[in-house]
C-alpha cells in the first residue's frame, strides 16, 4: 500500500521518492510502521494519512469524537492500558452486538484481533486521530477502579528496605508509566497515582503530609478531591522517587525546589512540573500535568457566547495592535490564545511564540521556551523576536514593565500581539499596565481589547435535573420569574430567558454533579472615550462603569448566560464569579 502512497505523493510533488524510500527503509530497521514513521518525519500530518487510508480501504473517518460514548461492555471488559497504548476505543454499538472501535493504525491488525477476544463480539474499525481516541479513553476509564488499592496491600505487607529502593531515572529520556512489570513498589505506587491522575483529567497533584498521615488530592475540573492515604512510613520514599523523576537534590529537605518531568502513557507525552516545599510533618509536593496529547481547541469550541465570539475573531483580524487575556492561574488563557492563533495562523503570516513553557506545538509557529537559568527571560526573547521579521507574536506572561514596555513598541510598530496578566477582570489589565510604568499615551493607543476569562464547571449530563430557586436566590442574581422560565436582562439591551438545572451527583461525576468545564468571558473593547479615561488615568472601576454603559457583559453576567442555557448552576455562577457593583 505504501507504493500507492508513495505514487500519490510523486504526483502531487508533495515529497521526493529518494525522501519517500529512506523515511520507509529508516522505518524497517528501526522496526517501526511506515505509516506512523512519515508522520513522524512531518513529511505527512496524521489526518493526511488517515484520510488516505479511508479512501483507500473505503473505512470510514471521523475527525472529531466529541460527543461520542463509550459501550459500558468496553470499560469493563478491556484494560485502559491496553486501549491508550493501542489508540482503540468503542464508539457504539450495533444492534447485533457489533462493536464499532475507532483507530488510527489501521494497518496493525494484532491489537484489534485481541481486542476482539477480550470483547468476544465482531468488530467493526473506524478511523479517528489519536488525540481524539485517547481524549475519549481517559473520559470513558476515569470512574474505573484501578490496581492502587492492591499495590498499598503490597507495600503493606512488604520489606521497609526494599520500599525505600527508589530506583533510577539515568538518562533524560520519558518513561512510560504503564511499563510496571519489573518496577519496585514505590516505583509502581508512584506510576498508578499518575495513571490514575490522567484518567480523571487532573491537572495537579498534591501530595500532603500531616502528622499520622500522608494524604494524595487530585484537583479535577478547578476543585481538590482527596483520593488515597499511602502509609505514612513510606512517605520519605514517595517524595524521594518524585524528586529523583524531577532530577531534583533529594538530601535537600529544608529548602523549596522545583523539577520538571517527562513521562509517556502509551505513545503520548506528558510533561509535569514539580514543586516541593518543606511543612512542620515532612516536604509537600505539587505536581502540575500536562498533557501534550491533548487536542488543541477551536475557537468555536472554547465556550465563547456567539456574540463574543465574532466580537474576538474581528479583534484577532486586525494587523497591528495588542489583544490581553486575563485571569488566575489555570483559568484556561493559555488554550484561548492557542485557539486565537490556530483561526489565524496561515503560511504568509510569520507566528513566533515565547512561552512558559510551551504547551502545544502549533502547525507553521515558531515557539521558544522561556529559560532563566540560561538568560532568556520573556523581555530577552521579546527583543530577539521583533528582529525576526514577525507579523503576530505571542508573549506567554507580561511578568515585567520591561516585557509590557516591549509588547506595547512592537503593537505600535506593525505587530499583532497576544499576551496574558494576572488580574481579576478586564478594565483591571489596563490600570495594571498604567501601574507597569507605561505610559498612558502608549497604552490607550495600542490596546485593542482586553479578555478576561474564568472556568465553570458544566452539569454532569448524567443525572442533570431540573432546578427552581426560591424567592431570595432570584433576587440575589436578579432574575425575573416568567411562567415556568426565568429571565435575566444584560447591559446590551437584550433579555435571556431559559430554565435552570443542576447536578443530584452520580457514579460518572464523583457524586459532585458536574462534569468537565467550559469558560465564561467578559471582553472590554478599547473605545474612543475608553481611551479618554485611561488617558485620564481613571480607575479599573471607572473603565468598568463605562464598558458596562457601552455594552460590555460582564463575567457574571455571561455566566448567568450559560446556567440559563442549562450548562452550569447558580451555585458554580456565585463560586467563579463577584456580584457586580458598577
Amino acid at each position: 500500500m505504501h507504493e500507492l502512497l508513495a505514487t500519490e505523493l510523486q504526483q502531487t510533488k508533495r515529497i521526493s521518492r529518494e525522501k519517500f524510500d529512506e523515511t520507509i527503509h529508516s522505518a524497517r530497521e528501526l522496526g517501526e510502521s511506515w505509516d506512523q514513521a512519515l508522520v513522524k518525519k512531518g513529511l505527512l500530518t496524521e489526518l493526511e494519512m488517515l484520510t488516505f487510508f479511508s479512501s483507500q480501504l473505503g473505512i470510514e473517518l471521523i475527525e472529531n469524537l466529541v460527543g461520542y460514548k463509550v459501550p459500558e461492555e468496553f470499560v469493563m471488559k478491556v484494560d485502559a492500558a491496553f486501549a491508550r497504548n493501542y489508540s482503540l476505543c468503542a464508539i457504539g454499538q450495533e444492534e447485533d452486538g457489533t462493536m464499532i472501535v475507532a483507530t488510527c493504525r489501521p494497518l496493525e491488525t494484532h491489537p484489534i484481533d485481541e481486542l476482539a477476544d477480550l470483547l468476544q463480539v465482531p468488530i467493526e474499525t473506524v478511523l479517528a486521530p489519536r488525540v481524539e481516541i485517547n481524549s475519549l479513553v481517559n473520559k470513558a476509564f476515569q470512574a474505573k477502579q484501578d490496581m492502587m488499592q492492591e499495590t498499598l496491600e503490597g507495600i503493606e505487607k512488604g520489606d521497609l528496605d526494599e520500599m525505600f529502593l527508589v530506583g533510577e531515572d539515568g538518562d533524560d529520556g520519558a518513561k512510560d508509566i504503564l511499563d510496571m512489570a519489573n518496577a519496585g513498589p514505590i516505583i509502581k505506587l508512584v506510576n498508578q497515582i499518575l495513571f490514575q491522575a490522567l484518567k480523571v483529567r487532573a491537572s495537579d497533584i498534591h501530595i500532603q503530609p500531616y502528622e499520622y498521615k500522608l494524604q494524595v488530592r487530585y484537583r479535577i475540573d478547578g476543585i481538590l478531591h482527596d483520593q488515597m492515604s499511602p502509609p505514612k512510613k513510606i512517605q520519605d520514599a514517595i517524595i524521594s522517587r518524585v524528586k529523583v523523576m524531577g532530577k531534583m537534590d533529594i538530601a535537600e529537605r529544608r529548602m523549596p525546589q522545583d523539577g520538571r518531568a517527562s513521562i509517556k502513557l502509551g505513545d503520548s507525552e506528558v510533561d509535569i512540573r514539580i514543586s516541593t516545599v518543606p511543612t512542620t510533618f515532612g516536604e509537600r509536593v505539587v505536581m502540575r500535568l500536562l498533557d501534550k496529547s491533548a487536542r488543541m481547541y477551536e475557537l468555536n469550541e472554547i465556550g465563547l457566547e456567539p456574540d463574543n465570539e465574532q466580537l474576538l475573531t474581528n479583534f484577532i483580524s486586525y494587523s497591528h495592535g495588542i489583544i490581553l487575556l486575563t485571569g488566575p492561574t489555570g483559568s484556561g488563557k493559555t488554550t484561548t490564545l492557542y485557539a486565537a492563533l490556530n483561526r489565524i495562523n496561515a503560511a504568509e503570516k510569520n507566528i513566533i511564540t515565547i512561552e512558559d513553557p510551551v504547551e502545544y506545538q502549533i502547525h507553521n509557529v515558531s515557539q521558544i521556551e522561556v529559560n532563566s537559568k540560561k538568560g532568556l527571560s520573556f523581555a530577552q526573547g521579546l527583543r530577539s523576536i521583533v528582529r525576526q521579521d514577525p507579523d503576530i507574536i505571542m508573549v506567554g506572561e507580561i511578568r515585567d514593565a520591561e516585557t509590557a514596555r516591549i509588547a506595547i513598541q512592537s503593537a505600535l510598530t506593525g505587530h499583532l500581539v497576544f499576551s496574558t496578566l494576572h488580574t481579576n477582570d478586564a478594565p483591571s489589565a489596563v490600570t495594571r499596565l498604567v501601574n507597569m510604568d507605561v505610559e498612558p499615551f502608549l497604552v490607550s493607543s495600542s490596546v485593542l481589547c482586553v479578555v478576561a476569562q474564568r472556568l465553570v464547571r458544566l452539569i454532569c449530563n448524567e443525572c442533570r435535573e431540573r432546578y427552581h430557586p426560591d424567592e431570595d436566590e432570584r433576587g440575589n442574581f436578579e432574575l425575573e420569574a416568567r411562567d415556568d422560565d426565568l429571565a435575566f436582562p444584560l447591559s446590551n439591551g437584550e433579555t435571556r430567558v431559559g430554565k435552570l438545572w443542576q447536578g443530584a451527583g452520580c457514579h460518572a461525576c464523583f457524586h459532585t454533579g458536574y462534569s468537565d468545564r467550559t469558560t465564561i468571558h467578559e471582553i472590554m473593547t478599547v473605545t474612543d472615550r475608553v481611551k479618554e479615561l485611561v488617558m485620564e488615568k481613571a480607575s479599573a472601576a471607572e473603565l468598568k462603569n463605562q464598558s458596562v454603559k457601552s455594552g460590555m457583559l460582564t463575567l457574571r453576567a455571561d455566566a448567568l448566560r450559560k446556567a440559563l442555557r442549562g450548562l452550569t448552576t447558580l451555585q458554580e455562577v456565585a463560586r467563579v464569579t463577584q456580584r457586580d457593583v458598577v
